[in-house]
This record gives C-alpha cells, sequence and structure tokens, in this order.
C-alpha cells in the first residue's frame, strides 16, 4: 500500500494555530482546484469538547480567515465540511482515546494518514496508542512536524517511538519549506538547467548566503519559543535544509531515496564548530527594544516578562569539507525582529580573473544569483553591463539584474500554501519532500556541538536592537573574511 491513495486523513490538535491557519486552508485549495480523491475523508481530534456543528463552525471560521476571499467558494466549503467529522480525545484520558480508536476503525476503508500536529512529546505516546489498537498496520502513514525534539537524545528517543510501529518509510517528517514553490523552483534551477550546475562549486563560486528574518517577536508562543531558540526552532530545522538543497550533489532521480541520500551526504559533510572556534564562526544575540517598520516594539525579556538568556538570533560560516565545496563559506543568520522579513538565498560568484576595464576606471563586480522564497517568489541573476553613453570621461560599467518574477511569469496560476503540496504526496504516499530520520539526527549532531561548544566557551547572546540586522558581531563574522551580508 505504500503508494496506494488515503481514504481516511486523522488531524491531530485539529483545532490548534497550525491546523487553522495552514492545514485547513490547504485542504480546502485541494477540493476546490479536483486534487482531492472523492474517497478521502477528515477525522480531526483535540482535547477541545467540540461536538460536530461547532467543529464544522471552526472550520468554516478558519476558511474565512484563510483562503482570500476570492478563492472562497461556500459550495466547496460545503463540500469539505460534509467530509469532515470530529472525535474530541485527550492523550492523558484513556477512555477517551480507546473511544477515538473505535472511531477511527469505525471509519477505516482503505489506507490512514494520521497528521500528529501537536508538541512533539506526544508522536511516541499516540503511536503507541495506535499500535496497540492495531491501526499502525502496513496500510497506514504517520506525518510528524519538525523540529523532532529538543536535541539528539531526545530525537532519537522520539524517533525510535514512532518506528517502533511505523515503519522509516511510512513515516513523513514535515518541513513545510520544502513545500514551498520556491524551494522546489531551487531544485529546477539547479538541475533542470544546463547553465549553473558546470558552475556550482569552489572553482566558481565565492561564497553563499542563506537567510531567513523575520520582523514578528514571540507572538504569544514566549513559552515554547524560550525552550527552544533560534537555533534550534529556524536553524536546524528550516535553514539546515535549505544549506542541504543548495550544496547537494545531482540526484540520480527525482525520487525519495536519491533526494534524502544526497541531503545527508551535506549534513554529513559539515565541518564540526566547537568551543575553539564558536567565537570566530557563530554569533548568537537577544532583540532589545527598537522599532519594526516605525512602530516601537519591547524587547524579547519585555515581551517574555522574566530574564532569559534564549537566542533570538543566529548567524554561522559553516564549511562543507567535500571535493565540490571545499573552502565556500556558507554564511547562515535567522533572527526575530529583525530590518525586514524575507528568505533568501544568495550566491556569489568568483570575481573576473582579470578585468580589461581597469585602466578605464571602470569597477566590476563579481555575479551573483538571488532566490527569494518570500515574501515574494524572484529569481535574479545579476550580471555587469556597459552603462549607456559616449565614454568620453571614460567607459562606465553598471550592475544589472535579469530577473524572473515568479508571478509575473505564472500569473495565471494559484500560489499554494506548501502544505497543499505536502498533503497530497502524503496521501498519495510520495516521500520525497518530506526528512528522514538519519537527516533528522545528522542536524541534531552538528547542532548539539556548537551548543556544546558555547557552554565550554561560556558564550551568551549578545543585544541587538529590535529593527536592525543583529548584533555588531555578526558584521564582523563576514567581513573578517572580506565579506559582508546582503541587505
Amino acid at each position: 500500500m505504500k503508494n496506494q491513495s488515503a481514504s481516511l486523513m486523522v488531524i491531530f490538535g485539529a483545532t490548534g494555530d497550525l491546523a487553522q491557519r495552514m492545514l485547513l486552508p490547504s485542504l480546502y485549495g485541494l477540493l476546490r482546484d479536483g486534487l482531492m480523491n472523492d474517497q478521502l475523508r477528515i477525522l480531526g481530534t483535540a482535547r477541545s469538547e467540540l461536538d460536530q456543528a461547532g467543529f464544522r463552525e471552526l472550520v468554516s471560521a478558519a476558511l474565512s480567515r484563510g483562503v482570500p476571499q476570492a478563492e472562497l467558494d461556500p459550495a466547496v466549503v460545503d463540500q469539505l465540511l460534509q467530509r469532515m467529522d470530529y472525535f474530541p480525545a485527550s492523550l492523558g484520558d484513556d477512555t477517551s482515546m480507546r473511544a477515538l480508536t473505535d472511531r477511527i476503525s469505525d471509519m477505516r476503508d482503505g489506507v490512514i494518514v494520521y497528521h500528529l500536529s501537536t508538541a512533539p512529546r506526544f508522536y511516541a505516546p499516540i503511536c503507541e496508542l495506535l499500535g496497540r489498537a492495531g491501526l499502525a498496520d502496513g496500510g497506514t502513514r504517520v506525518l510528524l512536524e519538525k523540529p523532532i525534539g529538543h536535541d539528539l537524545a531526545s530525537a532519537i528517543e522520539i524517533n525510535d517511538g514512532v518506528t517502533r510501529h511505523f515503519d522509516e518509510e511510512r513515516v513523513f517528517r514535515v518541513d513545510h519549506y520544502l513545500g514551498k514553490e520556491g524551494v522546489q523552483n531551487l531544485l529546477s534551477l539547479r538541475f533542470g538547467n544546463a547553465l549553473f550546475e558546470p558552475l556550482w562549486n569552489t572553482r566558481r563560486v565565492e561564497q553563499v548566503q542563506i537567510t531567513v528574518a523575520e520582523t514578528v517577536g514571540v507572538e504569544g508562543r514566549g513559552d515554547y519559543y524560550d525552550h527552544s531558540g533560534a537555533m534550534r526552532d529556524m536553524l536546524q530545522n528550516h535553514l539546515l535544509q535549505l544549506l542541504c538543497l543548495t550544496a547537494m550533489e545531482p540526484p540520480a532521480r527525482f525520487e525519495p531515496g536519491s533526494v534524502r541520500n544526497e541531503k545527508l551526504k551535506v549534513l554529513r559533510s559539515l565541518r564540526p564548530i566547537g568551543a575553539s572556534d564558536a567565537g570566530i564562526n557563530s554569533v548568537a544575540g537577544q532583540y532589545t527594544a527598537g522599532a519594526v517598520n516605525g512602530e516601537a516594539v519591547p524587547g524579547y525579556r519585555e515581551e517574555l516578562g522574566r530574564d532569559s538568556d534564549t537566542e533570538t538570533f543566529v548567524a554561522l560560516r559553516a564549511h562543507i569539507d567535500n571535493w565540490r565545496w571545499s573552502g565556500v563559506p556558507f554564511y547562515l543568520r535567522t533572527g526575530k525582529r529583525m530590518s525586514r522579513r524575507c528568505t533568501e538565498i544568495y550566491i556569489q560568484f568568483r570575481a573576473v580573473p582579470h578585468s580589461i576595464f581597469a585602466g578605464a576606471g571602470a569597477k566590476t563586480e563579481p555575479n551573483a544569483l538571488l532566490i527569494q522564497l518570500q515574501p515574494e517568489e524572484r529569481i535574479s541573476l545579476t550580471l555587469m553591463s556597459k552603462t549607456p553613453g559616449l565614454d568620453r570621461d571614460g567607459l562606465r560599467l553598471s550592475q544589472v539584474a535579469l530577473d524572473l518574477d515568479l508571478h509575473d511569469a505564472f500569473e495565471d496560476q494559484r500560489r499554494r500554501l506548501a502544505y497543499e503540496r505536502l498533503y497530497l504526496d502524503a496521501i498519495e504516499g510520495n516521500g520525497t519532500l518530506f526528512v528522514r530520520r538519519d537527516e533528522t539526527e545528522a542536524a541534531w549532531e552538528w547542532v548539539d556541538g556548537i551548543f556544546q561548544g558555547w557552554r565550554a566557551a561560556g558564550y551568551a547572546p549578545k543585544n541587538y536592537q529590535a529593527g536592525s540586522w543583529g548584533p555588531g558581531s555578526a558584521v564582523a563574522l563576514t567581513e573578517r573574511h572580506g565579506h559582508s551580508w546582503r541587505e
């Protein structure tokens, strides 16, 4: 039943924030576009004591908020509601959980996909419950939200608990960044064009920067965020996946095993950052009061309501010690309350070996490729061009950009939520865009080494003002090597 389409999806945590913002609108989008199979039914469960009518009201309200009004079709909303059921249950209440498994058994008519949209500490207990009820057999799949665990030890413990009942090929670890159109386009750009692959190596690339910057603070997630911080919440999770897709070797085929194998090779080639070089190759920061988009905002500790040494910003200078990338620095940074919101990959190529224009006073700049994922999806290739004019005072050169604006190029195509692609793949049994166990554990092993280095060196986060690009030492991280952040 590996690639058989599912007929039942069970969403644990169906009343939560993620479900209302992303999951329910994604299901609507699939149904609206005729991509949901006719047999699929959705069972939501959570601790909330809602009846069927109450849950459907919650779903309707979530769709009204999460789907653009121009795309909201009442008839499709009604069709989705007719496919949805709800059953309240609490993991600490054995009676309600037994009743839930009985309900799942009654509804079963083929393959089941479980989405555990819960805290990771509940993954293993839920899988244990499903296994005892005979509902984790070969005709089932399970989606887990990353990050898996808090460190390598907890990730291993959770993975062991899950795979005790679900074979690895039936475990779909979700990193929603992998479902974004721009991330998919990165793979298409690299492996669908003959232009870039000969340049994608240490001989032609000077540096790579990957930035995930947010303007928001903790937004009511203070307790969770203070336990995780920027390193665990974003860098270990999303940035390392973007790093893998940028740096990996061409897979033999676009299928789960080949793609995941190449990503794993990148993670295992990352040079460790320990106590001896933590102060040189890493920066941690925490935002203080400032202004974002012209609006005054409090500092992290004021938002949290207590003292904390949790980092809200991380910047790293990483090296991939393999044949393709030896000597090329990969600068990674992520933070909250930054100057602007963006997710982007910036690849700067090496300068021309000799400029024939130097004698005329014209300065050349290195070519660069910018892949923006948000807030807009755009690909831009920066080239040198002659500045128009008669050149009586000498030839002048200017940087110009060849832009591919995905909205203009595909304006007739609807922008899809990342979970639409991920849900469709999970329902159909395609694991290519999901993360394998050994990937998650290799990422944690590298990140744990950085934390150990910080502790050994007595390293604490440095303050940075909200609305800036992080601590001043993040600038020094690049400039001491002759580079600078793209801002």
